[in-house]
């Protein structure tokens, strides 16, 4: 079982950035695949990055792609989604999340933070 927690959330102007945190409860965490999703208003859930368990595969969303990092750091259980050029389109909700095969489908993973709120203001 793991439980995530994710902060690092808040407002921002468009072109600045910020660093989402996730840290993770449990002793299998360094053996999970780890992914980051947003959610927008009236919209679905959107894969934004993925990282492999030992940090050799990573990937992004297009939208994102040379803008966003992702980390992981499995001495701390913890997980981040380094943000920066931030755009307004980048406004939701991002929630961390992990799997034992994580991939880009949300349905590929088996626990979930609780999310946090990215308001990039024009």
């Amino acid at each position: 079982q793991v439980q995530l927690v994710d902060s690092g959330g808040g407002l921002v102007q468009a072109g600045g950035s910020l660093r989402l945190s996730c840290a993770a409860s449990g002793r299998t965490f360094s053996s999970y695949g780890l992914g980051w999703f947003r959610q927008a208003p009236g919209k679905e859930r959107e894969f934004v990055a993925r990282i492999s368990p030992r940090s050799i595969s990573i990937d992004y969303a297009d939208s994102v792609k040379g803008r966003f990092t992702i980390s992981r750091d499995n001495a701390k259980n913890t997980t981040y989604l380094q943000m920066n050029s931030l755009k307004p389109e980048d406004t939701a909700v991002y929630y961390c999340a992990a799997g034992t095969f994580g991939r880009r489908l949300a349905s590929s993973y088996d626990y979930w933070g609780q999310g946090t709120q990215v308001t990039v203001s024009s």
